[in-house]
This record gives C-alpha cells, structure tokens and sequence, in this order.
C-alpha cells in the first residue's frame, strides 16, 4: 500500500471516529435534555406512572379495562420493619449509595456474563423508582441510560426517606396493586401499620416477580425466598432468635434443602 493511501486510510478512520463521537455527544444531550424535572417530587405524590399507564394500555389491547389499586401513605406510617425488610430485598445499600451502586452493577454485570442471560438486574431502589415513574419495560441501552441520569436526578432533588417512601408507594406488588397499602389491603386486610412479620416477609418476597407470585400460594420459590428474608433479617438484628425461630417453620417445604441458607 503506498504512502498516499495510507494517509487517505488514516484521514478516513479519524473522520469515521470524529463522526462517532459527534453522534454519540448528540444522542447524549438529547437523552440528558429529555429528562423528566424530579423537583415537583418534593412536595407532590405522583397520581400516576408510567408503569401503571403501561398496564392499563396492555389490558386495553387484549380488549379489557382495570382499575389500579392504589392507596398513599406516609412514610411515617409503613412499619419500620417492612422498610428493612424491602431495603435487605432491594437495596442493602441504600443510604449509602448516590443512586447507582457501582459494586451491586460489577456483580450483575459478572453474573450475567457468566450464565449469557439477564440473570440478576443490580438496580438501586431509586434506579426502580425512576424506571416505574418515567420509563417503559422495554429493555434497552437508552432507556438504561436515562434511567441512570435520572436516578442522579432524584438523589440530588429529593432526601432518601423520600425516595423510599415515593418507591414504598408505586412499586408494583401484583397484577394491578401498586404500593405497600393497597397491597396490604388486598393481601391481609389490613392497614399496612397492622403487618406482622410473617405478612412483612410474604408481602416482600413477591417484589422480584409480582405478576406470577402471589404471596400465599407457598410455591418452593416463594418459601425459600421468606427464609432467605428472614435469615437476612435475623442475621442484621432486625429481628431476635426467637421470633425468627417462630416465624421460619411457617415456610419450611420438602425442597428446603435444595434452596439451602447457612445459619451464621
């Protein structure tokens, strides 16, 4: 190859990458100046979201129409065992973290590499919050993407407690159920103050797969799930050993070795 073509070669590789990074630039302002303002958030609870809208436009296509169960209520008035018990299912970190747990995202990204599917989601509880307030289901770079820029949103607008009662309040507990109250409501028939334990444990243990779980049908996977719960909550002293001793054989099952938990 002469020189000459070398050059054209190089001139056209560095006008290809330029090209790139000024696409690239592009679509990240674009994403950036399309984010939703979070501010309103501080003082005002969502009547809707995009994850709720998103159900009832799927039922409409199948030719039926829903009616969302959701209730508000405070923060102050969830049971702080339930908020310990989701953050242990969800989020460990929460209070620490500045919306995106980069060491939770190295695992996700490990394990999912290592089995070549979407084995584990890694997401914050306000990375799930600004997914179910703003964005679709579908999965994608983009949405990925503005589901990052917006969680930083939320964090540097809103304080944690508020994050987490926004996420305790529109996050999805069944077909049609969103929050904590109308969960309870639904579930136990009772105030979400009036959750005991084992109905903190079974409430919490769908949230992975709200939609194909229901928290009293005692499958093997719902019934190690509550064990794994519960050994969480006894193993950060949420709870004392008698009252997980209690509370465990309630979800004991034949298959109880096969979802093995250590007693540390």
């Amino acid at each position: 190859m002469s020189i000459l073509r070398r050059l054209n070669l190089k001139k056209l590789m560095l006008l290809i990458l330029i090209s790139i990074l000024v696409a690239l630039a592009g679509f990240m302002t674009y994403l950036y100046l399309s984010l939703p303002d979070v501010s309103d958030l501080k003082t005002h609870n969502p009547e809707t979201t995009a994850l709720m809208e998103a159900r009832i436009e799927q039922a409409r296509k199948k030719g039926n129409e829903i009616t969302i169960e959701q209730s508000w209520v405070s923060f102050g008035e969830i049971p702080q065992l339930l908020k310990d018990t989701v953050r242990i299912a969800e989020d460990a970190s929460f209070y620490w973290h500045q919306g995106i747990d980069f060491e939770e995202l190295k695992e996700s990204i490990k394990k999912n590499i290592q089995e070549k599917r979407f084995a584990r989601g890694g997401s914050t509880i306000t990375q799930q919050l600004a997914k179910n307030l703003y964005l679709s289901e579908k999965k994608s770079i983009a949405r990925k993407i503005r589901e990052y820029f917006i969680a930083k949103r939320l964090e540097k607008a809103l304080s944690k407690d508020r994050i987490f009662e926004l996420y305790l309040n529109v996050v999805e507990f069944g077909p049609n159920v969103f929050g904590v109250q109308a969960a309870s409501r639904q579930q136990f028939g009772c105030h979400v103050s009036e959750l005991g334990l084992e109905e903190t444990v079974r409430l919490t243990a769908v949230l992975p797969r709200p939609l194909t779980v229901d928290p009293w049908d005692d499958s093997p996977w719902l019934l190690w799930r509550c064990r794994w719960l519960l050994h969480k909550l006894r193993l950060y002293e949420y709870i004392g050993e008698e009252a997980y001793q209690e509370t465990v054989t309630l979800f004991e099952s034949e298959e109880q070795s096969y979802f093995f938990i250590p007693h540390t």
